[in-house]
């Protein structure tokens, strides 16, 4: 299978997690079509604009990894505050928290997963 740009799955999401601004969320991978085989549930290019954040949120029974493409952003790793760039990875254990926002002038964009414990 190949997946066009044009043909991914685009959604906007709007104070997402108690965050500011809206975010876009570009689907790589489909949970509804069953293309995880049930082992995760968000394989997605996750673009927040100026200002824009995703609020506090733990990860219960899944984890969540953050690779930064570009921009810059200030993220919450568990209470400890880092700032992350293109190329870093973040990593969200299951029953930790976390939350990132954009500390830039331009877009700060993530390719994130979600895969279940």
């Amino acid at each position: 299978m190949v997946r066009r740009h044009s043909e991914r799955k685009l959604t906007q999401n709007t104070n997402m997690r108690g965050g500011n601004g809206t975010v876009s969320i570009l689907a790589a991978l489909e949970q509804d079509k069953g293309e995880f085989l049930g082992k995760g549930r968000l394989f997605s290019t996750i673009t927040l604009p100026p200002g824009a954040s995703i609020g506090k949120h733990t990860h219960e029974n899944e984890m969540e990894a953050f690779l930064i493409v570009s921009g810059t952003g200030t993220y919450d790793d568990d209470g400890t505050i880092t700032t992350v760039r293109a190329g870093d990875v973040t990593y969200t254990a299951p029953g930790q928290s976390h939350s990132i926002a954009n500390a830039g002038d331009g877009d700060l964009v993530v390719t994130a997963l979600i895969l279940f414990q």
